[in-house]
């Protein structure tokens, strides 16, 4: 029997927008897009590498809840609200993620509001983190 397990965090989003933070299908796991918010100050960090640091533990966090961890993602997506912070977003997510190594889209819409600079949805794949990895290179 399949087991799906779903995840709140009590945020006003999540029950205002009737959504989980969380959702695992068996070992298949669906982060929702993450913001930079403190969970205990609840201020977003406006330094940018700060606040994408903290999208990424928000996410561990949610994820260590269900048996998981950051090294079994397998994809993310990262929202920049503004193209002249791609670099230092992108400089402070692969600091985190390097050796992670997911697959991943980047792209430049509006957020939510403007104190979020960056937003993260991942997804995981429980247990990823200590399977084999072949890695490939291709020439395009």
């Amino acid at each position: 029997m399949t087991e799906i397990v779903k995840l709140k965090t009590g945020s006003k989003f999540e029950e205002h927008g009737s959504y989980s933070r969380l959702v695992a299908v068996d070992n298949l796991i669906f982060v929702s897009n993450t913001a930079g918010r403190n969970p205990k100050t609840k201020l977003i960090p406006e330094d940018l590498a700060e606040q994408t640091l903290q999208v990424l533990a928000n996410i561990e966090t949610a994820l260590k809840a269900v048996g998981s961890c950051l090294e079994d993602v397998v994809r993310a997506r990262v929202f920049v609200q503004f193209t002249d912070d791609i670099d230092v977003i992108m400089a402070a997510y692969g600091q985190r993620m390097r050796g992670i190594n997911p697959a991943l889209t980047m792209t430049c819409p509006p957020l939510g509001s403007t104190q979020y600079k960056v937003e993260i949805d991942v997804t995981a794949y429980r247990g990823a983190a200590k399977a084999a990895v072949k890695e490939m290179a291709i020439t395009l």
